[in-house]
């Protein structure tokens, strides 16, 4: 049985009631996985750039090669050197540019070298040197060394992929002149 007075009523779907909104969903979380992973790409470095860090590079190696022979002599003879310190001085720009913490420590090692100089030449009785003189002057060898595998690994090192390559592109894009 059916009520007698029945009430006319149009049927209106809630808002958003046939599932749509889920679609739309959907395909804003697409379209913006798409984006950062187009963000997140390698970041593809300039062959010309790459061959100024290489060339920069070597011939920093090469100084530090000469001045840890250079020390290795002094051990050997007691006789005072003088280190070699031009190649930082005219790559410094392109490692600080794109190997910046490497840059940090090859500088600071250079700042250290007119103190490990001075070391060689002071001289104690007998033409001895004293312990804190050869402390700094090993200090030196050690940290050059050190400094060596840190720029050649600077060659090695691959463009920036993920997050980091997000971070960088948007540095790059949103940074103020």
């Amino acid at each position: 049985m059916r009520c007698i007075k029945r009430t006319l009523v149009m049927h209106t779907p809630a808002p958003c009631d046939d599932g749509s909104v889920f679609y739309l969903v959907a395909a804003i979380v697409a379209a913006a996985a798409a984006a950062v992973g187009w963000l997140a790409r390698p970041l593809s470095t300039d062959p010309d750039e790459r061959r100024r860090i290489g060339a920069a590079v070597s011939a920093v190696d090469r100084e530090l090669a000469a001045n840890l022979e250079l020390t290795t002599m002094f051990d050997q003879t007691k006789q005072a050197v003088t280190l070699e310190n031009g190649e930082f001085a005219r790559h410094r720009t392109t490692l600080e540019r794109n190997a910046r913490p490497t840059a940090a420590a090859v500088a600071a090692l250079y700042e250290r070298m007119s103190a490990t100089e001075s070391a060689m030449e002071r001289r104690g009785p007998a033409n001895s040197l004293r312990p804190e003189d050869r402390g700094l002057i090993e200090a030196w060898e050690g940290d050059a060394r050190e400094v060596q595998r840190s720029l050649r690994a600077v060659l090695d090192a691959q463009p920036p992929a993920g997050l980091a390559a997000v971070s960088a592109r948007l540095q790059g894009r949103f940074a103020r002149h």
